[in-house]
């Protein structure tokens, strides 16, 4: 029988009444693409890019079979089929330059909400939200701004950091679930 969890542990995971081995499942993938990524990112990233790629094609192709059994908002759906389709087929056509493309359009969105974050977080701080958010946005306009610089070092860092990320996550991920065990 398996377990489910409903006790509060604060993870996100009792919401979805996840079991227990899947959160593992979850920690094992993730610390396993983190090291990937941390020792192969280029390879990595771009057998990552044709999963998405993938997923893009399915999902726009699901988007508009839909139309045939639902109408409503039939505009949205049928631009976020074709777009997601475009968007995958042109990343399968170029392996290896969409992976440059696709990290550099991240790097750039994560700078302008850097930037906007940033100046939102220091206008807080200013009206009394305290030194602590004040710096936090200092911190944050800085990284946007370093990010809308130089976007191509941004693409080049974007691997490694996804990776550590991934391995601590994963590791989160497999404290949490042997806890949920428990």
């Amino acid at each position: 029988m398996e377990e489910t969890t409903t006790a509060g542990y604060g993870t996100g995971y009792e919401a979805l009444e996840a079991p227990w081995w899947l959160v593992i499942l979850e920690g094992i993938v993730a610390i396993i693409v983190g090291i990937f990524l941390l020792y192969q990112p280029g390879i990595t990233t771009i057998v990552l890019l044709r999963i998405l790629a993938i997923f893009w094609l399915l999902g726009g192709v699901i988007s508009i079979v839909g139309l045939l059994l639902n109408r409503e908002n039939w505009f949205w759906k049928l631009l976020s089929g074709v777009l997601s389709i475009i968007a995958g087929a042109l990343v399968l056509m170029y392996p290896i330059f969409s992976p440059f493309i696709v990290l550099t359009l991240f790097v750039i969105i994560l700078g302008v909400w850097a930037v906007i974050s940033g100046a939102i977080k220091v206008a807080w701080g200013l009206k009394g939200g305290g030194w602590g958010v004040g710096i936090l946005g200092i911190l944050t306009l800085i990284l946007g701004i370093l990010l809308l610089s130089n976007p191509v070092a941004g693409t080049l860092a974007l691997p490694w950091l996804y990776g550590l990320f991934l391995v601590a996550g994963g590791i989160g991920a497999l404290i949490i679930g042997f806890k949920m065990r428990a």
